[in-house]
């Protein structure tokens, strides 16, 4: 079960002493405070994953659109390079057997 913030208030003024109590408990609350401020930046909400989830599904799908466009212009490469190839062999052989 989570303590609150006067529980703790309750227990420090009995050992403490009423102003001493409320002296730390104010520190601490503003050192919470300032670490949330500090981090509030770095910190993401769902919204924040699901934006982030969205864009790299989208550039994931981009990137697998140009992957099968340099597949189709490799596959047409490679067939004129043989094409060119057997053309030349048999200009060679031609050649060669004439």
């Amino acid at each position: 079960m989570p303590v609150t913030e006067i529980e703790i208030y309750e227990a420090l003024k009995e050992k403490i002493g009423e102003s001493s109590a409320k002296i730390l408990i104010e520190f601490i609350d503003l050192k919470v405070e300032k670490e949330f401020e500090r981090k509030k930046d770095i910190l993401s909400t769902k919204q924040d994953i699901a934006e982030l989830r969205s864009a790299t599904m989208q550039e994931i799908s981009e990137l697998e659109a140009k992957i099968e466009k340099t597949k189709t212009d490799l596959i047409r490469w490679m067939f004129i390079f043989w094409v060119g190839q057997i053309g030349t062999l048999v200009a060679i052989l031609a050649l060669f057997f004439k």
